[in-house]
């Protein structure tokens, strides 16, 4: 071992539990106002694979969404992006199995069909329902399992941890386990008294993970009340802090979707949180907490991944620089191979930092891995090889590079890289 300190990676100011916010059971249902559903409908072949999932809002709800910057994006993210526009919708319908991406003009008429069949149901507006799809790339979609699931789904929806559950089970492509989290709290009322209030949803994602807002789609809802422009700057907000800070595979999907509904229910009557509003940070921070559960569970279920990996920088020029030195090492392969092999190969590391065209200075940069130092001021610390493999067994990676070139700093999570993610890659469509 080595008699180095540490390196301390600060803690955010803006967590749940400062705002009195913690972890609750519920999913997207844990707010009061929202039903959920998920349903075998027909997308995939095996009957008792779940595959189309129904969120509904008891009644107009403000929403907000953000979505993938691939140019190939696909129909279900032009037609939710047309929709979500107007700061309102009720119902969010999601299949799995078929991605409805480089589809043309008839991947987008069942797009838009979809929302027209699910509005009829629910008795609202087609501009009031957004659409989600995930799946293979390039095959025309079906419309016929959404009439053969709709009514399933209409029947099964319920305000229950069940009925979220199988919602975030029915968006599942590689996934190999649903991803859902929920917080509560309570939020300062304008009188000067307190109000309970909810934040949970659901996410998929496994692979074809690098989101710019990964395939990833997600749907979260509050009972709290939020002005359209409060909606979207706290969703916003914490997309680029999480969501856009996972990396499995550098690929950024066609389908990227992240969807809040606020139904408002949980508030005094007409009374709403704004920008200004005294409640605005606890929920931004309950908030960026849901979506921060979410980021983590999909960078630990990367394709064929062992291993959760958090790679943060410290002491960059800016966030910019932060977040691409930080991303070129989460990304490299030679890091997530070494990671796999249980090699504290720092090098590795090194090497994806200084390849990504930042500037820095090699002989003040400082590397630790799960709290032991492995470099200092650009040269090896000796290190318990015995004791390395040891920590290499967690189901956690940490690894903290300090630039001591400024203040900024940026945490990325990514996974490590395995034969089974070639073998399920390779194995896509067959």
């Amino acid at each position: 071992m080595n008699d180095f300190a540490s390196l301390e990676v600060p803690t955010p100011a803006d967590t749940p539990e400062a705002f009195g916010f913690s972890a609750c059971e519920g999913g997207v249902c844990a707010a009061a106002g929202i039903k959920a559903a998920g349903v075998h409908a027909g997308f995939r072949r095996d009957p008792k694979r779940l595959d189309m999932a129904l969120v509904v809002a008891d009644g107009d709800a403000v929403a907000a969404g953000t979505f993938t910057t691939n140019r190939f994006c696909a129909a279900p993210v032009t037609v939710s992006r047309e929709h979500v526009a107007s700061g309102h919708a009720r119902a969010v319908i999601l299949n799995s199995g078929n991605a409805n991406a480089a589809t043309g003009e008839p991947g987008l008429a069942c797009a838009r069909k979809t929302c027209d069949y699910v509005a009829e149901k629910l008795g609202c507006a087609a501009d009031d329902v957004l659409v989600c799809s995930t799946g293979v790339i390039g095959v025309e979609l079906d419309f016929a399992p959404y009439e053969a699931g709709m009514p399933l789904a209409m029947d099964a929806l319920a305000a229950t941890p069940e009925a979220a559950h199988n919602a975030a089970v029915a968006v599942m492509t590689t996934d190999t386990v649903p991803k859902e989290a929920s917080f509560a709290g309570e939020v300062a009322a304008a009188d000067g008294s307190a109000y309970a209030v909810h934040v949970g949803g659901f996410v998929k994602g496994s692979g074809m993970i690098q989101p710019n807002m990964a395939t990833m789609l997600c749907v979260m809802s509050t009972d709290a009340a939020l002005t359209e422009e409060a909606a979207h700057e706290a969703l916003l907000a914490a997309v680029k802090q999480t969501f856009n800070k996972v990396t499995v595979d550098s690929d950024t999907s066609t389908n990227d979707t992240a969807i809040l509904l606020a139904t408002g229910v949980a508030a005094p009557a007409g009374e709403k949180i704004g920008l200004d509003s005294p409640a605005y940070p606890a929920f931004a921070a309950a908030l960026k907490a849901v979506c921060g559960e979410l980021a983590r569970k999909i960078a630990a279920d990367g394709e064929g991944s062992t291993k959760l990996v958090t790679v943060n920088v410290l002491g960059a020029a800016d966030d910019a620089a932060a977040d691409t030195v930080a991303r070129s090492i989460a990304n490299s392969p030679l890091v997530k191979t070494a990671i796999f092999g249980h090699d504290a190969n720092w090098g590795r590391v090194a090497a994806a930092a200084g390849k990504c065209g930042v500037p820095f200075d090699q002989t003040r940069v400082d590397i630790d891995f799960m709290g032991v130092p492995v470099c200092r001021a650009g040269l090896t610390v000796p290190m318990d090889e015995d004791d390395m493999l040891r920590r290499f067994e967690a189901p956690e990676i940490d690894i903290v590079v300090d630039l001591h070139d400024g203040d900024a700093a940026c945490r990325i999570w990514t996974c490590d890289l395995t034969h089974d993610y070639v073998t399920i890659n390779g194995d896509y469509r067959t």
